[in-house]
C-alpha cells in the first residue's frame, strides 16, 4: 500500500511540471479575467471565459465554485441565486424579498441551470454585454475552454478556481472542506488540466487540504485584512504559491517580503488603468480584474 501511495505522489509531482512532455511554466505576469471579466460579460459564464480568451495578453481565467445539492461543482460566486443580476426560469425578476430563497447548496443542478444570469441589466457593470446564459458546471466550462484552445490554436490558459465556502457556512451554504475539495479535484483531474490550475480561497481550510493531499497543485490564499505578510503566512501554516490580497493592501514591502519567500503576489480586483499601473510599478506577479481589456492596456 505504501508503494502505491508513493507511486501516485511521484506521478502527481511529474504532472505538475509537465504536460504532454512539455514543462509547464506559470505566466511571468498572470493577467486574470475576474469571473471571466464581468465588466464585459455576464460573470462566471462560459461566454465570459471565451470572450476573455480573445483579449491578447490575458493568461488566466478566474472563477468561483460552489457545490450543489446533488454534488455537482457549479461555477458561481454567490451563496444564493442573486436578484441583482439573475432572472427566474420564466424570465421574471427575482424579488429582493427572495434574496435567500435559492441557496446553491440546497438546489439540484437541473433546477439551478434554468435561471438566467445573462439577460438582466446590471448597473454595477453598465458595459456588460447582455445575453441569456446559465450557471455552468465546472466540467462543462473546462470542456468549452479546451475546445476553443484547440480549435483556434490558442496558448493554454491557466485556471484560477476559488472555493466559495466558510466555516459558518458548513452544512448551510457549503459542504465540509473535505467534501468540497474531493468533488473539485475529481473534476480537475478528470479533465486533465491539473498543471494549469491554481486553487484559491479565503477559507484557509480548503487550500490547507489541497496542500496536504494534492501537493503538486498550486494554491493561493485570498486575504483582505490588516495583518502583516508574516501574520497571514503564519495563519495559513505554509507558504502558498500565491498570496492574493485585496489590491489596496499591496505595498513595496509586502511584495519584497513575499518574493524573498518565493511567494507570488497577485492582488484583486483592480479595475482602473491608474490602479493597474500602480500595482505593476510595485512589481506584482499578476492582477485580477473585472476589465481584462483595461488590464492588458497598462504598461
Amino acid at each position: 500500500m505504501k508503494l502505491k501511495k508513493t507511486a501516485i505522489f511521484i506521478l502527481l509531482s511529474a504532472f505538475a511540471v509537465k504536460s504532454n512532455g512539455q514543462e509547464v511554466k506559470f505566466p511571468a505576469f498572470s493577467a486574470e479575467a475576474h469571473r471571466g471579466g464581468r465588466g464585459l460579460m455576464p460573470e462566471n459564464t462560459i461566454a465570459a471565459m471565451l470572450n476573455a480568451m480573445k483579449i491578447e495578453g490575458i493568461t488566466t481565467l478566474e472563477m468561483d465554485t460552489h457545490i450543489s445539492k446533488d454534488g455537482k461543482v457549479v461555477v458561481t460566486h454567490d451563496d444564493y441565486l442573486s436578484p441583482a443580476f439573475m432572472l427566474s426560469p420564466e424570465g421574471k425578476e427575482i424579488p429582493e424579498a427572495d434574496a435567500r430563497k435559492y441557496p446553491i447548496f440546497s438546489m439540484n443542478y437541473d433546477e439551478i441551470k434554468k435561471f438566467d444570469i445573462g439577460s438582466k441589466y446590471y448597473g454595477l457593470f453598465p458595459q456588460q454585454k447582455k445575453e441569456k446564459a446559465q450557471l455552468p458546471l465546472l466540467g462543462d466550462l473546462i470542456d468549452a475552454v479546451q475546445r476553443d484552445i484547440k480549435a483556434n490554436k490558442r496558448k493554454q490558459f491557466f485556471y484560477n478556481i476559488e472555493t466559495k465556502c466558510s466555516e459558518k457556512g458548513d452544512g448551510v451554504t457549503n459542504p465540509d472542506p473535505e467534501t468540497f475539495v474531493k468533488l473539485l479535484m475529481e473534476v480537475i483531474n478528470n479533465k486533465k488540466i491539473t498543471p494549469f490550475v491554481v486553487i484559491q480561497s479565503f477559507d484557509k481550510r480548503t487550500i490547507q487540504l489541497i496542500h496536504q493531499k494534492y501537493p503538486a497543485v498550486k494554491t493561493s490564499f485570498l486575504v483582505a485584512n490588516k495583518k502583516t505578510y508574516e501574520e497571514n503566512i503564519a495563519d495559513l501554516g505554509f507558504k502558498p504559491f500565491i498570496l492574493s490580497p485585496v489590491w489596496q493592501m499591496v505595498t513595496e514591502e509586502l511584495v519584497t517580503k513575499a518574493h524573498a519567500d518565493g511567494v507570488k503576489i497577485i492582488p484583486w480586483t483592480a479595475n482602473t488603468l491608474a490602479d493597474v499601473q500602480k500595482l505593476k510599478a510595485l512589481k506584482v506577479d499578476g492582477i485580477i480584474s473585472d476589465y481584462p481589456d483595461v488590464l492588458v492596456q497598462a504598461k
